[in-house]
Protein backbone atom coordinates (compact mmCIF):
# COMPACT_ATOMS: atom_id res chain seq x y z
CA UNK A 1 0.00 0.00 0.00
CA UNK A 2 3.14 2.18 0.71
CA UNK A 3 4.22 1.13 -2.24
CA UNK A 4 1.53 2.33 -3.94
CA UNK A 5 1.79 5.67 -2.57
CA UNK A 6 4.98 6.30 -3.19
CA UNK A 7 4.38 5.42 -6.80
CA UNK A 8 1.84 8.00 -7.09
CA UNK A 9 3.96 10.65 -5.04
CA UNK A 10 6.61 10.10 -7.80
CA UNK A 11 4.48 10.07 -10.89
CA UNK A 12 2.94 13.49 -9.31
CA UNK A 13 6.21 14.82 -8.78
CA UNK A 14 7.26 13.59 -12.07
CA UNK A 15 4.53 15.05 -14.06
CA UNK A 16 5.67 17.84 -16.41
CA UNK A 17 2.86 19.02 -17.67
CA UNK A 18 1.53 20.08 -14.16
CA UNK A 19 4.64 21.69 -13.26
CA UNK A 20 4.09 23.78 -16.35
CA UNK A 21 0.73 24.39 -15.90
CA UNK A 22 1.52 25.55 -12.33
CA UNK A 23 4.41 27.72 -14.05
CA UNK A 24 2.30 29.50 -15.83
CA UNK A 25 -0.28 30.53 -13.10
CA UNK A 26 2.23 31.31 -11.44
CA UNK A 27 3.74 33.57 -13.53
CA UNK A 28 0.51 34.85 -14.88
CA UNK A 29 -0.12 35.81 -11.04
CA UNK A 30 3.03 37.68 -10.63
CA UNK A 31 2.06 39.85 -13.72
CA UNK A 32 -1.05 40.87 -12.68
CA UNK A 33 0.35 41.48 -9.12
CA UNK A 34 3.16 43.65 -10.81
CA UNK A 35 0.89 45.02 -13.48
CA UNK A 36 -1.92 46.10 -10.60
CA UNK A 37 1.04 47.72 -8.59
CA UNK A 38 2.67 49.92 -11.84
CA UNK A 39 -1.15 50.91 -12.26
CA UNK A 40 -1.53 51.67 -8.90
CA UNK A 41 1.56 53.78 -8.98
CA UNK A 42 1.36 55.67 -11.80
CA UNK A 43 -2.18 56.62 -10.70
CA UNK A 44 -1.31 57.84 -7.65
CA UNK A 45 1.82 59.77 -9.27
CA UNK A 46 -0.51 61.65 -11.82
CA UNK A 47 -3.23 62.14 -9.02
CA UNK A 48 -0.66 63.99 -6.88
CA UNK A 49 0.18 66.08 -9.92
CA UNK A 50 -3.28 67.14 -10.45
CA UNK A 51 -4.04 67.96 -7.08
CA UNK A 52 -0.46 69.84 -6.96
CA UNK A 53 -1.63 71.70 -10.03
CA UNK A 54 -4.83 72.12 -8.24
CA UNK A 55 -3.41 73.81 -5.07
CA UNK A 56 -1.15 76.08 -6.98
CA UNK A 57 -3.20 77.25 -9.84
CA UNK A 58 -3.16 80.79 -10.00
CA UNK A 59 -6.19 81.50 -11.97
CA UNK A 60 -8.48 79.35 -9.17
CA UNK A 61 -10.90 81.10 -6.91
CA UNK A 62 -10.10 79.57 -3.93
CA UNK A 63 -7.30 77.47 -3.64
CA UNK A 64 -7.52 74.01 -1.84
CA UNK A 65 -5.94 74.18 1.79
CA UNK A 66 -4.41 71.14 2.87
CA UNK A 67 -6.46 69.66 4.75
CA UNK A 68 -9.12 69.42 1.53
CA UNK A 69 -6.57 68.85 -0.42
CA UNK A 70 -4.89 65.86 1.51
CA UNK A 71 -8.70 64.55 2.06
CA UNK A 72 -9.55 64.52 -1.69
CA UNK A 73 -6.14 62.83 -2.39
CA UNK A 74 -6.43 60.14 -0.08
CA UNK A 75 -10.09 59.35 -1.11
CA UNK A 76 -9.52 59.22 -5.14
CA UNK A 77 -6.26 57.51 -4.63
CA UNK A 78 -7.70 54.68 -2.30
CA UNK A 79 -10.89 54.43 -4.58
CA UNK A 80 -8.30 53.55 -7.57
CA UNK A 81 -6.43 51.08 -5.81
CA UNK A 82 -9.29 49.10 -4.40
CA UNK A 83 -10.50 48.80 -7.53
CA UNK A 84 -7.37 47.96 -9.34
CA UNK A 85 -6.65 45.32 -6.71
CA UNK A 86 -9.94 44.06 -6.76
CA UNK A 87 -9.87 42.98 -10.43
CA UNK A 88 -6.02 41.75 -9.81
CA UNK A 89 -7.77 39.27 -6.97
CA UNK A 90 -10.72 38.73 -8.64
CA UNK A 91 -8.52 37.16 -11.97
CA UNK A 92 -5.74 35.26 -9.56
CA UNK A 93 -8.90 33.38 -7.53
CA UNK A 94 -10.01 32.55 -11.41
CA UNK A 95 -6.33 31.27 -12.78
CA UNK A 96 -6.16 29.33 -9.26
CA UNK A 97 -9.71 27.15 -10.36
CA UNK A 98 -11.78 28.92 -7.99
CA UNK A 99 -15.09 30.22 -8.64
CA UNK A 100 -15.70 33.96 -7.07
CA UNK A 101 -18.76 34.29 -8.58
CA UNK A 102 -20.74 32.39 -5.19
CA UNK A 103 -18.55 34.69 -2.81
CA UNK A 104 -19.31 37.90 -4.78
CA UNK A 105 -22.79 36.65 -4.43
CA UNK A 106 -22.89 36.83 -1.13
CA UNK A 107 -20.92 40.06 -0.24
CA UNK A 108 -23.16 41.71 -2.71
CA UNK A 109 -26.32 40.13 -0.54
CA UNK A 110 -24.51 41.61 2.63
CA UNK A 111 -23.55 44.61 1.42
CA UNK A 112 -27.28 45.10 0.34
CA UNK A 113 -28.04 44.79 3.84
CA UNK A 114 -25.66 47.64 4.78
CA UNK A 115 -26.71 49.71 2.16
CA UNK A 116 -30.18 49.67 3.34
CA UNK A 117 -29.10 50.22 7.14
CA UNK A 118 -27.14 53.09 6.27
CA UNK A 119 -28.11 55.07 3.14
CA UNK A 120 -27.89 58.42 5.43
CA UNK A 121 -24.34 57.69 5.82
CA UNK A 122 -23.79 56.50 2.02
CA UNK A 123 -25.58 59.63 0.83
CA UNK A 124 -23.89 62.30 3.22
CA UNK A 125 -20.56 60.64 2.11
CA UNK A 126 -21.50 60.86 -1.50
CA UNK A 127 -22.52 64.62 -1.40
CA UNK A 128 -19.67 65.19 0.66
CA UNK A 129 -17.12 64.23 -1.91
CA UNK A 130 -19.12 66.60 -4.61
CA UNK A 131 -18.74 69.32 -2.46
CA UNK A 132 -15.15 68.75 -1.98
CA UNK A 133 -14.23 67.96 -5.40
CA UNK A 134 -16.60 71.00 -7.10
CA UNK A 135 -15.12 73.61 -4.59
CA UNK A 136 -18.81 74.50 -4.01
CA UNK A 137 -17.62 76.56 -0.96
CA UNK A 138 -13.73 76.38 1.29
CA UNK A 139 -12.99 76.67 5.00
CA UNK A 140 -13.59 79.98 5.34
CA UNK A 141 -16.11 81.19 3.34
CA UNK A 142 -18.92 82.73 4.96
CA UNK A 143 -21.92 81.19 3.21
CA UNK A 144 -26.31 80.38 3.92
CA UNK A 145 -26.99 76.76 4.43
CA UNK A 146 -30.50 76.01 5.46
CA UNK A 147 -31.45 79.40 6.44
CA UNK A 148 -27.96 79.08 8.97
CA UNK A 149 -25.33 82.14 7.78
CA UNK A 150 -21.73 81.90 9.32
CA UNK A 151 -18.44 80.66 8.49
CA UNK A 152 -17.52 77.19 7.34
CA UNK A 153 -15.18 75.62 10.09
CA UNK A 154 -14.84 72.51 8.59
CA UNK A 155 -15.84 70.51 5.41
CA UNK A 156 -15.91 66.70 5.78
CA UNK A 157 -17.23 63.56 4.09
CA UNK A 158 -19.97 63.28 6.02
CA UNK A 159 -20.30 66.80 7.98
CA UNK A 160 -20.38 70.29 7.26
CA UNK A 161 -19.44 72.73 10.34
CA UNK A 162 -20.66 76.13 10.31
CA UNK A 163 -19.63 78.78 12.75
CA UNK A 164 -21.98 81.88 13.39
CA UNK A 165 -21.24 84.93 14.07
CA UNK A 166 -22.77 84.90 17.51
CA UNK A 167 -20.67 82.19 18.28
CA UNK A 168 -22.96 78.93 17.57
CA UNK A 169 -21.66 76.08 15.85
CA UNK A 170 -23.99 74.42 13.73
CA UNK A 171 -23.19 70.25 12.52
CA UNK A 172 -24.41 70.02 9.43
CA UNK A 173 -25.03 66.57 7.48
CA UNK A 174 -23.82 66.92 3.77
CA UNK A 175 -26.67 65.37 2.67
CA UNK A 176 -28.95 67.50 4.01
CA UNK A 177 -27.26 70.31 2.27
CA UNK A 178 -29.46 70.92 -1.17
CA UNK A 179 -28.79 74.84 -1.66
CA UNK A 180 -26.14 77.04 -0.75
CA UNK A 181 -25.34 80.63 -0.94
CA UNK A 182 -21.93 81.42 -1.31
CA UNK A 183 -20.78 85.12 0.07
CA UNK A 184 -17.19 84.79 -0.52
CA UNK A 185 -17.58 84.46 -4.14
CA UNK A 186 -18.82 87.72 -6.34
CA UNK A 187 -17.90 91.42 -4.82
CA UNK A 188 -20.57 92.54 -2.10
CA UNK A 189 -22.93 95.74 -2.52
CA UNK A 190 -22.95 98.60 0.23
CA UNK A 191 -26.79 100.11 -0.14
CA UNK A 192 -26.75 103.17 2.03
CA UNK A 193 -30.05 105.25 2.21
CA UNK A 194 -30.01 108.92 3.40
CA UNK A 195 -33.08 110.95 4.22
CA UNK A 196 -32.80 114.71 3.78
CA UNK A 197 -35.65 117.19 4.70
CA UNK A 198 -38.28 118.26 2.12
CA UNK A 199 -36.29 121.81 3.00
CA UNK A 200 -33.39 121.14 1.85
CA UNK A 201 -31.36 122.14 -1.49
CA UNK A 202 -31.30 118.60 -3.02
CA UNK A 203 -28.96 120.16 -6.15
CA UNK A 204 -27.06 121.05 -2.83
CA UNK A 205 -27.27 117.92 -1.11
CA UNK A 206 -26.32 115.69 -4.30
CA UNK A 207 -23.22 117.49 -5.45
CA UNK A 208 -21.84 116.73 -1.29
CA UNK A 209 -22.17 113.15 -1.52
CA UNK A 210 -20.86 112.86 -5.18
CA UNK A 211 -17.95 114.79 -3.52
CA UNK A 212 -17.99 112.67 -0.79
CA UNK A 213 -17.74 109.81 -3.65
CA UNK A 214 -13.96 110.40 -4.32
CA UNK A 215 -13.02 110.60 -0.68
CA UNK A 216 -14.47 107.26 -0.15
CA UNK A 217 -12.86 105.53 -3.18
CA UNK A 218 -9.75 107.28 -2.02
CA UNK A 219 -9.24 106.43 1.86
CA UNK A 220 -11.13 103.23 1.92
CA UNK A 221 -9.20 100.08 0.59
CA UNK A 222 -12.80 97.92 0.56
CA UNK A 223 -13.75 99.57 -2.30
CA UNK A 224 -13.38 98.45 -5.47
CA UNK A 225 -14.82 101.31 -7.87
CA UNK A 226 -16.03 104.80 -7.49
CA UNK A 227 -19.43 105.00 -5.29
CA UNK A 228 -22.41 106.07 -7.24
CA UNK A 229 -25.25 108.38 -6.16
CA UNK A 230 -28.24 107.08 -7.67
CA UNK A 231 -30.46 110.23 -6.72
CA UNK A 232 -33.77 110.33 -4.92
CA UNK A 233 -35.44 106.91 -3.69
CA UNK A 234 -38.85 107.79 -2.40
CA UNK A 235 -40.34 110.13 -0.93
CA UNK A 236 -41.28 109.54 2.78
CA UNK A 237 -43.72 111.25 4.90
CA UNK A 238 -41.66 113.90 6.46
CA UNK A 239 -38.41 113.29 4.31
CA UNK A 240 -36.51 112.61 1.06
CA UNK A 241 -34.80 109.45 0.95
CA UNK A 242 -31.44 109.57 -1.66
CA UNK A 243 -29.99 106.45 -2.11
CA UNK A 244 -25.79 105.44 -2.52
CA UNK A 245 -24.23 102.37 -3.97
CA UNK A 246 -20.90 101.15 -3.28
CA UNK A 247 -19.38 98.33 -4.92
CA UNK A 248 -17.17 96.75 -2.62
CA UNK A 249 -14.43 93.41 -2.32
CA UNK A 250 -16.45 90.15 -0.57
CA UNK A 251 -17.98 90.40 2.85
CA UNK A 252 -16.85 94.12 3.39
CA UNK A 253 -20.32 95.79 2.58
CA UNK A 254 -21.43 96.14 6.41
CA UNK A 255 -17.73 98.03 7.84
CA UNK A 256 -18.33 100.06 4.46
CA UNK A 257 -21.72 101.19 5.34
CA UNK A 258 -21.21 101.93 8.62
CA UNK A 259 -18.05 104.22 7.43
CA UNK A 260 -20.17 106.17 4.96
CA UNK A 261 -23.02 106.51 7.19
CA UNK A 262 -20.91 108.32 9.75
CA UNK A 263 -19.26 110.85 7.24
CA UNK A 264 -22.46 111.29 5.97
CA UNK A 265 -23.46 112.92 9.62
CA UNK A 266 -20.92 114.31 9.89
CA UNK A 267 -20.51 116.20 6.21
CA UNK A 268 -24.38 117.36 6.57
CA UNK A 269 -23.28 118.46 10.13
CA UNK A 270 -20.57 120.87 8.52
CA UNK A 271 -23.00 121.56 5.53
CA UNK A 272 -26.21 122.27 7.78
CA UNK A 273 -27.96 120.32 5.85
CA UNK A 274 -30.84 118.62 7.76
CA UNK A 275 -31.39 114.76 8.60
CA UNK A 276 -35.10 114.86 9.80
CA UNK A 277 -36.09 113.02 12.71
CA UNK A 278 -39.32 112.72 14.87
CA UNK A 279 -39.86 115.67 17.12
CA UNK A 280 -42.54 116.42 20.33
CA UNK A 281 -43.11 120.03 20.43
CA UNK A 282 -44.98 121.20 23.86
CA UNK A 283 -45.86 124.55 23.74
CA UNK A 284 -47.09 125.70 27.61
CA UNK A 285 -50.25 127.58 27.98
CA UNK A 286 -51.52 130.61 30.29
CA UNK A 287 -55.94 130.35 30.05
CA UNK A 288 -56.14 127.42 32.93
CA UNK A 289 -55.25 124.29 30.83
CA UNK A 290 -52.41 124.00 33.20
CA UNK A 291 -48.60 124.30 32.39
CA UNK A 292 -47.15 122.02 30.23
CA UNK A 293 -49.59 120.94 28.52
CA UNK A 294 -50.17 121.07 24.55
CA UNK A 295 -52.16 122.54 22.41
CA UNK A 296 -53.27 119.36 20.89
CA UNK A 297 -54.10 117.86 23.79
CA UNK A 298 -56.47 121.44 24.65
CA UNK A 299 -57.62 120.46 20.88
CA UNK A 300 -59.11 117.56 21.66
CA UNK A 301 -60.66 118.26 25.58
CA UNK A 302 -62.52 120.71 23.23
Amino acid sequence: MLDGYYAEFIHYVTNVEKWIFLGKTVLKIIIILLAARIVVSIATVAINRIFQQREGGKFQRIQLDGRRSGTMRTLVTNLIKYTVYFIAFYNVFTFLGFDPGPLLASAGVLGLAIGFGAQNLIRDIITGFFIIFEDQFAVGDVVTIKGVTGTVQEIGLRITRIKTWTGEVHILPNGSISEVTNLSVENSMAVVDVSVSYDADINFVLRTLEEMTLVWEREMEDIVRTPTVLGVERFGSSDIVIRIIAECKPLTHQSVMRKIRADIKKAFDEKGIEIPYPRMVMIPQNDGTGPGESVAAKQRDQ
